[in-house]
């Protein structure tokens, strides 16, 4: 059955992108809109784009008042592309509506399934090459990274895009015909976007690349067919214009900082206590790669006896000597691995064609693929059951409901896959296993969801809510200003107001004696402070408190929610 249906979307490339793209939007889309801003990384992002909306300014990067030199600013023209466009189509408060800032990545996320895919195809045939795109769309770091405004989604679709080039490059190097135009030019577009994401990975990974293949071709002469100087001049007028404005806008520091404070510090030591041993990633491998994993750990041997195969060796020089570079690098982050997980998800769909009969597959083997593909449905549910009496402080039964539900089917799905492979079927196995991945990462999404954790985790949504309700309370205040003591998550900066002060209890109660229309946030141990700081100023009152779990570290906090009352004109 499950080899039939294969076959039948495998005939069209139209019915292949269809699947791929319902099993993306199936893994991708729960929890798309409804989760809150995950602190700290994304709600940065998405402010930084806010404020190019807010002052005009697209050249510079900046989170309130500080320069935001990391990251290049093609993500942040994506953002607040989607932004504009939501505002046009009349979304409400799109400004300050973080899926909307999310489309960037959730299109990111689509278009390198789809181009894992496209690249497959070049190296092998298309049912291995539609079991390859399968594989990488529900694997768990992809759809975590669907679920970000971040850079990571669309810097995989760059990378995806330039090695898919570079594979019909290289697998034609001895016809006597010259690349596509299209070809070069998506090739080098992908290298010049990948720089305005993320600077130097996407042009890291091919250069790798490159010098393996050509070392393993020994010559570099069939680099040719990509058109290399014209190609140069292309990349160079895609990314040259905005550094040049960057550095004249910046005097130079963007560069100082981004290289000299950012990147140069990761590769010296483990930066913001994201450090790791060698190896971390290979561990790592077992989680952020299911479920594509296991069924990479089936076809590593008869992987490696091909291993001198064109398609083969290509794939390896996608994974290799990146894989190592990102192992070496004190700072560790399970994304910065990601680039290569397509070639993995080509490599597992080939062993996949190539192990049809069970006597190929030792039984240690076996074993270990059955733990392995049996890993996530079990421990998941278990850890965020668990999680649920941790942050809620009592275990409820809906949770506990939907948790064996989730269990029972997944572990049920798994353990079809695992029969499927005991039976040599390996492409039912990786079917089932998608499936399965599906119901996981559904419930993983729908727990994060949940009322009760949304209440107790999104302090940030609540403590905008909170003060838009208190003051709206209070007639002729339009645009109020806030401040906050010991909440500092950006978070709370996009969904409130690019001016928040943040400072201590003093500071506080000098801005809310300032002037009307304002809220301040104070925390427990704020508290004193400002009320002592304050006075008896009668026209400031406590509206209402917030309490929940700081996501950053599991620290519990209350905060006051103050308001001066004198709004009215």
């Amino acid at each position: 059955m499950f080899d039939g249906l294969l076959d039948r979307v495998s005939r069209h490339h139209a019915l292949a992108c269809a699947l791929l793209i319902l099993v993306g939007l199936t893994a991708y889309l729960p929890g798309f809109a409804g989760l809150f801003p995950l602190d700290r990384d994304e709600p940065r992002f998405a402010q930084a784009s806010k404020q190019m909306l807010e002052s005009g300014d697209y050249v510079a990067i900046r989170f309130q008042d500080e320069a935001r030199n990391k990251k290049p600013v093609g993500i942040y023209w994506m953002q607040a592309g989607a932004v504009s466009v939501a505002e046009r189509l009349g979304v409400a408060d799109a400004r300050t509506s973080i899926w909307v800032y999310r489309i960037p990545s959730l299109l990111g996320a689509l278009t390198a399934v789809l181009l894992t895919y496209w690249t497959a195809l070049a190296l092998t045939q298309r049912r291995t090459a539609v079991l390859a795109g399968l594989l990488m769309a529900p694997c768990v770091i992809l759809v975590v990274e669907a679920h970000l405004a971040k850079t990571d989604a669309v810097l995989l679709a760059t990378v995806v895009a330039a090695m898919g080039a570079l594979a019909r490059a290289w697998m034609r190097r001895t016809e006597n015909r010259p690349l596509e135009l299209w070809l070069c030019t998506v090739f080098w577009t992908a290298i010049g976007i990948g720089i305005l994401i993320k600077g130097p990975i996407t042009p890291m990974v091919v250069i790798f690349a490159v010098v393996l293949l050509s070392l393993r071709h020994r010559s570099a002469r069939w680099l040719a067919n990509l058109r290399p100087w014209v190609g140069l001049v292309w990349c160079l007028l895609i990314v040259l214009p905005w550094f040049v404005l960057i550095v004249k806008a910046s005097g130079g520091a963007f560069f100082s900082e981004a290289v000299g404070h950012d990147m140069l510090a990761k590769v010296g030591s483990g930066q913001e206590s994201h450090g790791a041993p060698l190896g971390t990633y290979l561990v790592a491998l077992w989680v952020t790669g299911w479920p594509m994993a296991p069924f990479l750990l089936l076809a590593a041997p008869i992987v490696w006896k091909q291993r001198w195969s064109d398609g083969v060796f290509f794939l390896l020089a996608w994974v290799v000597p990146a894989w190592i570079l990102f192992e070496t690098v004190p700072t560790k982050l399970p994304h910065y691995v990601m680039p290569m997980y397509p070639a993995l998800s080509i490599l597992s769909a080939m062993g996949a064609t190539w192990l049809r009969q069970v006597d190929r597959i030792g039984r240690v083997r076996l074993a270990v693929f059955g733990l392995a593909a049996l890993l996530l449905p079990i421990a998941l549910p278990v850890a965020l059951v668990a999680a649920n009496g941790r942050v809620a402080s009592t275990i409820d039964p809906a949770t506990i409901a939907v948790a064996a539900l989730a269990f029972v089917a997944a572990v049920a799905v798994s353990i079809l896959a695992i029969q499927r492979v005991r039976r040599g079927d390996i492409r039912s196995a990786i079917l089932c296993s998608v499936v399965a991945a599906l119901i996981v990462n559904g419930f993983i999404l729908g727990w994060f969801m949940n009322q009760t954790h949304a209440d107790l985790i999104g302090l940030s949504p609540r403590l905008a809510d909170a003060g838009r309700a208190a003051i709206a309370a209070r007639p002729g205040c339009g645009a109020p200003l806030y401040a906050t003591v010991g909440d500092r998550e950006p978070s709370l900066v996009f969904l409130t107001d690019t001016r928040l002060l943040m400072t201590d209890g003093a500071g506080a109660a000098a801005f809310m004696k300032a002037g009307p229309c304002r809220v301040a946030f104070v925390d427990q141990p704020g508290e004193a402070a400002f009320l002592g700081a304050l006075g008896t100023a009668p026209e400031v009152s406590l509206a209402s408190r917030v309490a929940g779990l700081n996501i950053n570290g599991g620290k519990k906090l209350d905060i006051g929610v103050y308001v001066r009352q004198d709004g009215s004109p």
